[in-house]
């Protein structure tokens, strides 16, 4: 990065590759980090972005040895529970890989097996997470915001060792989802769940990362899918699936959106919506003075605030995808404009900076957002917003 600040040139696909293969064999909180940052199309070059990606899709599996020696403490005599277990993964994923299993009743489950040890190696890792933290303070971050940063990652990733709680969220967005024809949610089989492996039922499905070929119908019906299911997630049930990236997501043989993956779910309280909102209220009417003041109530800018021309191009970056009518959320000159604007937010970040009880929040929506962007989604998010910012502003009314 800094030889190409300097004038020079950088070989980001290099970089990616170099990153994959140690990461790949890593594991635990810098694999998932790494995954993160995969998603941030708009900030990082693409080839890079390209190469991280992978981390989602071809991670190098952990040797069956080990995860056997797993289930075998998990439970057991393996061949009293299991007619068979599938030795290759089918997915491998940051904390654990997934695999194939056949009860003697015959039924197909899905086997989520945590990686042998990985509660020490997070542990270990999140030390070093910690030290890099310190780069933060180049960008004239406090370090009680650094430390508060560093505190719900931490707790993120903890959490989602406890494959117990992940059983529970299954079992809990099941029955609130019940009625939603166009979700499906695998449910979780809790006589084989234990603290470090997750049962599910087999939910056959094309990932969302391989949608990209489907025909447009299809990946509309997706795009409005998800959309409208983290529109009640967030606003009736004030809670966000955080795991966003797309191998988390698949669309099955009848068309509709499957959600794998609930280790990382985050409550949302009302308030911090509302503020959201407002936020964006003040972005889309280009009021650069009440953005300043949004930001301020969020805890999300410093001193005297960023220059009023920056929050001036943002709205402007942002409001077309708010503009009435269907929006393409593949048109490359929102993305080009937002990735124009990220230089001079970051030499603003003395003066604005994330609130730290937002950056998984930040981090999930930024995610979802992306993967409406891969579907290529044709959306009309002017009807969508309307109802939620009269909401708002008759929460501020009242309040």
């Amino acid at each position: 990065m800094l030889k190409s600040r300097l004038g020079g040139s950088s070989d980001w696909r290099a970089l990616g590759e170099a990153l994959f293969a140690g990461l790949s064999e890593l594991k635990g909180p810098a694999m998932k980090l790494a995954q993160i940052m995969s998603q941030w199309d708009d900030l990082l070059p693409p080839d890079l972005a390209d190469e991280l990606a992978r981390l989602q899709r071809q991670a190098e599996p952990m040797p069956w040895a080990q995860i056997r020696r797993t289930l075998v403490e998990e439970y057991g005599d393996l061949d009293s529970h299991f007619r068979e277990v599938e030795e290759r993964p089918f997915a491998s994923a940051s904390m654990g890989q997934v695999h194939r299993a056949v009860t003697h009743a015959g039924e197909t489950l899905v086997l989520k097996v945590q990686y042998p040890g990985l509660a020490e190696v997070l542990e270990s890792d999140l030390a070093q997470v910690r030290r890099m933290m310190r780069l933060g303070r180049w960008f004239k971050v406090p370090q009680a915001r650094l430390d508060a940063l560093f505190e719900e990652l931490a707790d993120s990733l903890r959490g989602e060792l406890d494959y117990r709680a992940e059983a529970a969220a299954l079992a809990r967005y099941r029955q609130r989802y019940a009625e939603r024809e166009e979700v499906v949610i695998p449910a979780p089989v809790m006589d084989f769940c234990g603290p470090r492996v997750l049962a599910m039922q087999y939910v056959s499905g094309t990932p969302l990362r391989d949608l990209e070929q489907a025909d447009m119908a299809c990946r509309q019906h997706i795009a409005e899918a998800l959309a409208d299911w983290l529109t009640e997630e967030l606003f009736r049930f004030g809670e966000l699936h955080a795991d966003p990236h797309a191998g988390n997501f698949a669309c099955d043989d009848q068309g509709r959106l499957v959600i794998y993956d609930l280790g990382a779910v985050i409550a949302v309280p009302e308030e911090r919506l509302a503020q959201m909102l407002e936020l964006l209220d003040a972005t889309l009417v280009h009021d650069p003075l009440a953005m300043d003041a949004a930001l301020l109530k969020m805890g999300g800018r410093q001193g005297e605030g960023a220059p009023l021309a920056l929050y001036r191009e943002s709205a402007e970056a942002v409001a077309p995808l708010f503009a009435p009518g269907e929006q393409d959320f593949g048109d490359v000159r929102v993305h080009r404009r937002l990735r124009e604007l990220s230089p001079r937010v970051w030499a603003a970040m003395d003066r604005l900076q994330p609130p730290a009880d937002t950056l998984l929040l930040s981090r999930a929506l930024n995610g979802h957002y992306w993967n409406l962007v891969r579907l290529g989604a044709r959306l009309d998010m002017h009807a969508r917003s309307q109802p939620l910012l009269e909401w708002a502003r008759r929460r501020r009314v009242e309040g």
